[in-house]
């Protein structure tokens, strides 16, 4: 069989991974013969021309460091102040730096460099998310002929916002060179496939620009997800039931409503915390009786626009407090810090909410974590935004528009009002579709695509363009 060699921008640290690609990906790494590779987090005055490694946890993991400059205009500057907002359609939030490309591009070059001499012939590479777009080109450049597989974690931008991004040109051809690319939701494939076949319009010269082939490139919506049976199980443990019980002693007989993110922009926060005073505001019935907890640690906090973010929910937060706290009675409680996987499950399965209502979204793992913690004799009710990619496989969670806060209140209360039988019918087709979507088939199907029998012809370009989601 061969390797799986996983990449990404950073490798695991010690310790239990907090959630999302670090878990997942320990799981699909730890069950095949292969390596992580990526940055080690460390910072240093000279590149690493090598990589070393380390067991991690079981896992073997082959690191290099980058400069003080390099990571900032490949991490700060391009990936995170130019790709991840215009990807979630945030042109606004975008701050453009000519330079940025340029340590993006040279750091993609250091990890291809770094990479080629541990490679064996029948490797199969699997290169994750938006950090990482130019690395098959640069391990192309380099002579490698592995079947080389991407997935993009985030949304695929829409086609005018596309063509706003620096260089967006020259990324699109960084990934016709892939094998595979894999995204979250048919609506990225869809966007994808428009790029495809229109491609850019005329330069400023008036001169239409080079034809990019997709010809060699399968494009297919691969939905990742958890592993709902694991939550249900760590969500009855004895960590789990520790916080279950703190908070139980806390709620007394009130509902709880819980949200969990990363104090991110596209999370839609400031909005969550104004749709929960609008039902307050609209329905006094529910005062003391419910309770709205926001876990939310910070992310990239040196980045202005997540600092605002921040400072804006801060003061949505008081303002809810001001407006409807009493001395024996406090409507929300707001964290700004990480907690376990155990202590989450716990909070899941309590909760009677779960709050998911990003303003855009990859997938949204989050959603599925809140399903497989739930108690199937008494589940609590998924409240969804429509824009993550969860989506588009949790049919019946209560989908709303994150920006209509007055929706999203509506949401709430038909949350809280659900009948027992409603809300065990829905979570039993969430739970369903959790597990068919388990991170197990995720990573399964991807490397299924990516690892075909020998002397599969390739798929046509038009079969590429229109591959349906495994859904």
């Amino acid at each position: 069989m061969s390797r799986i060699i996983v990449v990404s921008n950073r490798t695991p640290g010690k310790g239990p991974a907090a959630g999302g690609l670090a878990v997942a990906l320990r799981k699909t790494l730890a069950e095949h013969e292969g390596f992580w590779f990526g940055w080690s987090g460390k910072l240093v005055d000279t590149p690493s021309p090598t990589a070393r490694f380390e067991d991690i946890d079981g896992l073997k993991i082959a690191q290099i460091d980058l400069t003080r400059e390099d990571h900032h205009a490949y991490y700060a500057g391009f990936s995170n102040s130019i790709l991840w907002p215009s990807f979630h359609l945030r042109l606004d939030l975008a701050t453009i730096e000519s330079h940025w490309y340029e340590g993006y591009r040279r750091v993609n070059s250091q990890f291809a460099h770094a990479l080629l001499p541990l490679l064996k012939a029948d490797d199969v590479i699997w290169v994750h998310d938006y950090h990482l777009i130019p690395l098959a080109t640069e391990l192309r450049n380099l002579g490698v002929r592995n079947r080389i597989g991407f997935y993009l974690h985030i949304p695929f931008p829409t086609l005018d916002t596309l063509y706003a991004i620096p260089n967006h040109q020259e990324l699109m051809r960084d990934l016709s060179r892939y094998d595979l690319v894999g995204m979250q939701a048919n609506r990225d494939v869809t966007a994808f496939t428009e790029f495809a076949e229109h491609q850019s319009p005329s330069t400023l010269a008036g001169s239409p620009l080079e034809t990019i082939d997709f010809g060699r490139t399968e494009v297919s919506a691969i939905p990742i997800g958890s592993d709902p049976d694991a939550f249900a199980k760590l969500a009855v443990s004895s960590a789990a039931t520790k916080m279950t019980k703190r908070m139980d002693r806390f709620l007394g007989e009130q509902e709880l409503i819980l949200g969990v993110d990363r104090l991110d922009y596209s999370k839609g926060l400031p909005q969550r915390v104004e749709a929960y005073e609008k039902l307050l505001a609209n329905n006094a019935r529910f005062r003391r009786l419910v309770h709205m907890l926001q876990v939310a640690p910070p992310s990239r906090d040196t980045i202005k626009e997540y600092q605002e973010t921040s400072d804006t929910l801060d003061a949505m937060c008081g303002r809810v407090m001001g407006r409807f706290a009493e001395p024996d009675w406090a409507p929300l409680t707001y964290v700004k810090r990480a907690y376990g996987q155990a202590s989450l499950a716990g909070l899941y399965r309590l909760a009677r909410v779960g709050l998911v209502t990003p303003l855009r979204d990859g997938m949204n793992l989050v959603a599925h974590e809140y399903v497989g913690s739930q108690n199937g004799e008494d589940p609590g009710v998924l409240v969804l935004s429509r824009f993550a990619g969860a989506a588009e496989i949790f049919e019946d969670a209560l989908l709303v528009n994150p920006f209509d806060t007055d929706e999203t209140a509506e949401a709430l209360r038909m949350a809280l009002d659900m009948p027992l039988d409603e809300r065990r019918q829905r979570w039993q087709s969430l739970m369903a579709a959790a597990r068919k979507h388990s991170v197990d088939n995720w990573s399964q199907s991807f490397l299924d695509r990516l690892s075909p029998p020998d002397g599969t012809e390739s798929t046509s370009r038009r079969d590429i363009l229109y591959l349906a989601s495994v859904a």
